[in-house]
């Protein structure tokens, strides 16, 4: 990815979503743009108009934290927003001996962590990286996930199966919050790594195919993976209304665990007993193989 394209279009549209009377900034005559003009942004930063500008064309390499923070004040930033733009400055300071390194080689998921999801039979879990693969999931989790596993050509990737799968909006009963979060979370691992050709790759094969993606990419709304809630239309056992909580790895955080559970006595608890019965029958060992080759 383009470092200072990604800068100036993610600056641009913060600015476009803040109006002057949110910052109390007086408002005169006609105006031609819906947010905060840019010397709007620099008076509220405490900079010139000409240095704003030069941070807005994409020039974030020697930004001090300082102005960073500035920079996320005037455009009301969140936390996920103030995070990605420190992810975009580190990213445009190391960009030329992080892009001679290359992308780092693959994580493997440790067998401590495999011996975990498999001591939770009970719980559907799985060890997902940045990229939304997939790269281990316990019985259970498999027999959750049946609809991905079950399209080959999404290659266990959430993301693919969430925007190329035509199962995708039958099986994530809400599917534009869940395709929204995705985007926006790509969004944040592509700035932390723009050299990640993976990724990048990933980026550029969903835009291509898919309106929806190439339509939320264009917002630039960025997102983290928060614990919450997922509600599920599963073919063999109906909808499970599930909580999910995601532990990321100190080896590596880019590697996340992800483990569901339903509220004791529920409707959901009963159709994960059932799912569980389910996947007993339907689990065969080239599905369980095939997990541990990622």
């Amino acid at each position: 990815m383009d470092n200072r394209a990604e800068i100036r279009a993610f600056l641009k549209s913060r600015r476009d979503k803040v109006t002057p009377e949110q910052t109390g900034l007086p408002v005169y005559g006609n105006r031609r743009v819906a947010g905060l003009r840019r010397g709007e942004v620099a008076m509220l930063a405490g900079v010139s108009v000409e240095y704003y500008t030069r941070l807005e064309r994409g020039s974030l390499g020697g930004v001090s934290d300082a102005v960073l923070d500035a920079l996320a004040r005037a455009l009301r930033l969140d936390d996920t927003e103030r995070g990605h733009l420190y992810d975009l400055a580190r990213a445009a300071r190391t960009g030329a001996a992080r892009a001679r390194r290359g992308a780092p080689p693959r994580t493997a998921v440790r067998a401590g962590v495999e011996r975990m999801l498999l001591a939770m039979p009970t719980l559907p879990a799985f060890v997902t990286n940045h990229r939304f693969d997939i790269l281990l999931a316990n019985p259970l989790g498999r027999a959750l996930y049946a609809p991905v596993y079950q399209d080959t050509t999404c290659d266990r990737n959430t993301a693919r199966f969430c925007f190329l799968s035509p199962a995708a909006r039958q099986f994530y009963v809400d599917w534009d919050q869940i395709a929204q979060t995705a985007v926006g979370a790509l969004r944040v691992a592509a700035a932390k790594d723009p050299y990640d050709r993976e990724l990048s790759h990933l980026i550029g094969e969903l835009s291509t195919r898919s309106d929806a993606f190439r339509v939320m990419w264009g917002s630039h709304d960025v997102r983290v993976f928060r614990d919450g809630a997922k509600r599920f239309r599963h073919p063999a056992v109906g909808q499970l209304d599930l909580d999910h909580e995601t532990m990321f790895l100190a080896a590596d955080d880019r590697i996340g665990v992800a483990v569901y559970s339903a509220v004791p006595g529920s409707a959901a608890e009963d159709s994960l007993k059932l799912l569980e019965s389910w996947a007993a029958t339907a689990e065969s060992p080239a599905a369980a193989e095939a997990d541990t080759d990622r």
